[in-house]
């Protein structure tokens, strides 16, 4: 590398000064340089990309159990709709239930707190966010039961890969509780899906409180990653593969697990955010937006 040089040809001992100062910052002047930039990765990730949900009922066990940490992406629902079998998260209509949430801080250091928790994706959650798997899409017949399944145009789901505990089944359909596993037959209005939680002795879902707009749906969870031991992917399963379409659906991509798209999505702001705590050698600790059972 050429030095540079006075006027008499000799190096310049300032300018050689001022390239060892800002080649060796302290910690002091660069740590808080990077909290900035990581601070601003955080919103824009939580803003446009995905986000992390914390799960704090059982009503989709045992896929998702209390305390697991999920990854919703946010984007993959811009480019494409959503498909049966895939796990969701959306905000709830006047319809869906909400449950009592903590009361707010009232002090300033706890509402600064939570103002800055809800930038960055670790708040409390809202009052109707919800996570469900995806049963009908629009225009699909959904009804229950034959032979203690859930049919879909006319085909009757093998649930037992997700479905561990199931509604009673002699109970009578009610429209107003979640009770029963029976229900009548729902046509699944244009623009809204039919969803359903796994655990659904315990689920409060489209049974009884109606679909959902997919423009309420906030986006896809396709990953656990928290606790570490219960790292894994959320693909669609199997029984969703063959369904027929129903007259007024278009016809829907068929799922591919994972998606290119949420790999990108998740593999990009983990580098970008590793690459800039990188100097500080700390990382630091997240924690989950709480959905609703």
């Amino acid at each position: 590398m050429a030095q540079m040089l006075d006027e008499g040809g000799t190096v310049d001992p300032w300018r050689r000064r001022a390239r060892r100062r800002r080649r060796q910052m302290p910690l002091w002047q660069e740590l808080p340089l990077l909290l900035v930039v990581a601070f601003c990765l955080a919103v824009l990730i939580r803003t446009f990309l995905l986000q992390a949900f914390f799960i704090p009922s059982g009503s989709m066990e045992d896929t998702l159990l209390i305390g697991d940490r999920v990854l919703v992406n946010k984007v993959v629902y811009d480019v494409r709709e959503p498909v049966r079998g895939e796990i969701v998260v959306f905000r709830g209509t006047d319809r869906w239930v909400a449950q009592e949430a903590p009361a707010p801080p009232t002090d300033l250091a706890g509402r600064v707190g939570r103002t800055l928790g809800d930038l960055v994706g670790v708040s409390r959650p809202g009052e109707k966010d919800f996570i469900k798997r995806v049963i009908g899409l629009p225009g699909d017949k959904v009804w229950c039961c034959d032979e203690g399944r859930v049919v879909v145009n006319g085909v009757a789901l093998d649930e037992r890969e997700y479905v561990l505990e199931d509604s009673p089944l002699e109970l009578p359909p009610n429209p107003k509780e979640c009770r029963s596993r029976q229900f009548t037959e729902v046509v699944v209005p244009p623009g809204q899906i039919f969803v359903m939680g796994d655990h659904r002795l315990v689920s409060q879902d489209a049974r009884c409180q109606g679909p959902v707009p997919i423009d309420n749906v906030v986006g896809r969870a396709f990953m656990i990653v928290w606790p570490s031991q219960r790292w894994t992917s959320l693909p669609v399963p199997e029984t969703f593969g063959g369904l027929p379409h129903a007259d007024a659906a278009p016809a829907a991509p068929a799922p591919v697990d994972p998606d290119p798209l949420e790999g990108a999505v998740l593999i990009l702001p983990v580098v970008a955010t590793l690459t800039v705590l990188a100097g500080s050698g700390r990382p630091g600790r997240t924690r989950g937006r709480r959905l609703l059972p």
